[in-house]
């Protein structure tokens, strides 16, 4: 991405595109994990009807938090611009 607002090169947009493509995926997976640990016994187990809605609710739910807050958090972090490098320095303890 550019620094002073300029136009992005195809690189800066392919690479863009890919780390909503990875950040959507990843954010799926995630989702669907929780939602099969939380919910996934009400498919398995002869359960009440007031505790199988509540585990499907709670499920739906999480996985929906869950999904947010890993799109999040790899969109920012990619946002993130890379520590420039300090010229002279030849180890980390120099």
């Amino acid at each position: 991405m550019t620094m002073y607002g300029g136009r992005r090169s195809q690189a800066e947009r392919d690479a863009v595109t890919v780390e909503i493509g990875y950040a959507l995926c990843s954010a799926v997976f995630a989702a669907v994990v929780v939602l099969g640990a939380v919910a996934g016994p009400t498919l398995l187990f002869e359960l009440p009807g007031v505790l199988e809605r509540t585990l499907r609710v709670v499920g739906v739910v999480l996985a929906a938090v869950v999904f947010l807050a890993r799109v999040v958090s790899v969109l920012v972090r990619f946002q993130r611009p890379a520590q420039p490098s300090q010229p002279g320095r030849t180890s980390p303890d120099s």
